[in-house]
């Protein structure tokens, strides 16, 4: 049976408890831990399959594309279903994904289960933000997915650290093993905790071919399309940042792995303290000049950053400085670009949840492999791509209905 819905203080839309953010934010976890958790393996993976340098990567391109396939079919689920049956039974499969993952006899078989992982995993990146449509809108929304954005943001930046910890301790499967744990942790609190959020009488049940209508129907819409974009640039510059900062910090200034790992908390702690500047900045300016403001400043750090490389031989706390202020930036923009791409679809939350997501996926991903086919040794191949992912949210502000 369906948990109540009541709580001793219930500060949420509709009587729903306090604690509902926590709970989603820890559900939403699931897939930036995934994803990052085991990037510090990838030697030992590929070591212990005696694969050739590179090969782990085939692992990585697997998982981003079950999320991206994954996404797409979570969010017509969720519109069919509600969320919480679509939840349980994306996490059962992430959980056999990942005992495939760990139990691996081979490489392929890794990228193989890693996909299977993904296509479930993805419906804890969907259905957390569909059920903060559900149940609020305006500021309340942007308050609760600000909450989201925070482990969103903050788990992909603290995960490498924590993989790198239990690779010192353990083998790299111990890594698929913790995912599974946390999982079955994430089933029990669904099932005992989470409240069906989306009645029946809101549910649509669409066949193939007018789901398909609906996506093109919400990529049609102006708003949406300004929202997805936003996430997107804003998205990538996040997701550049973790792929290109190893090379950068540890290849370029020297840093070892347990230095690296302090200096990744220093910007996961800016990132979650600029999290929780969205609601009162909200309050007292409003999103259009809170977006419009923080994006400009994405867009300085950036500048400062490659001017900071073109100097030539710049310190690491000059190159640091203006990265973390960009990171910090996203923090703020993620929440706003998610409300307002859902802002016009509450009767299709979930398939408008789960476009957004393969959209910002599909392009965040896409940084991994600039990175590597600019890489030059230099820090500047991570500048240029977040100077111009900066320079995209600029543009894709502009674009934002304000009506």
């Amino acid at each position: 049976m369906p948990p109540s819905s009541a709580s001793s203080t219930s500060p949420l839309p509709g009587g729903l408890p306090s604690w509902l953010p926590l709970l989603l934010g820890f559900l939403t976890a699931v897939g930036p831990l995934s994803t990052d958790m085991y990037l510090p393996s990838f030697t030992a993976i590929e070591a212990e399959f005696r694969a050739p340098p590179g090969s782990a990567e085939i692992t990585l391109a697997a998982w981003f594309l079950g999320l991206a396939v994954g996404q797409m079919a979570q969010g017509t689920l969720a519109d069919r279903y509600g969320r919480r049956r679509p939840l349980l039974a994306g996490l059962a499969v992430f959980t056999l994904g990942s005992i495939g993952c760990a139990l691996a006899p081979d490489i392929g078989t890794l990228a193989v289960c890693r996909f299977i992982a993904a296509f479930g995993g993805s419906a804890s990146t969907v259905l957390p933000r569909a059920v903060v449509r559900d149940i609020a809108e305006g500021f309340t929304a942007a308050k609760l997915m600000s909450r989201l954005t925070l482990v969103m943001g903050a788990a992909p930046i603290l995960a490498p650290s924590l993989g790198g910890l239990m690779l010192q301790v353990g083998s790299w499967r111990d890594i698929f093993w913790f995912g599974v744990g946390y999982a079955l942790l994430s089933a029990a609190l669904v099932w005992r905790l989470l409240p069906e959020t989306l009645p029946e009488e809101r549910r649509l049940r669409l066949g193939f071919s007018a789901q398909l209508m609906r996506y093109a129907q919400i990529l049609r819409e102006r708003s949406f399309q300004a929202h997805a974009a936003l996430g997107c640039s804003t998205m990538f510059l996040l997701f550049a940042y973790i792929g290109g900062s190893p090379a950068v910090f540890v290849g370029v200034f020297g840093l070892t792995p347990g230095q690296f790992a302090i200096l990744f908390g220093v910007n996961a702690m800016a990132f979650i303290l600029s999290s929780q500047l969205n609601p009162p900045l909200l309050l007292r300016f409003g999103a259009i000049k809170v977006v419009r403001g923080v994006s400009l400043l994405m867009l300085v750090a950036t500048l400062v950053l490659v001017a900071v490389v073109l100097s030539g031989t710049p310190s690491m706390l000059a190159v640091l400085l203006p990265i973390t202020v960009a990171n910090a930036c996203t923090a703020i923009i993620l929440p706003n670009a998610t409300v307002g791409a859902l802002a016009r679809h509450s009767a299709h939350a979930g398939s408008a949840s789960a476009l957004q997501g393969t959209l910002q996926f599909g392009v965040a991903g896409t940084s991994g492999l600039l990175l590597g086919w600019l890489s030059d040794g230099t820090a500047m191949p991570l500048a240029a791509l977040m100077l111009g992912a900066a320079l995209a949210t600029v543009i894709a502000e502009r674009f934002r209905p304000h009506a």
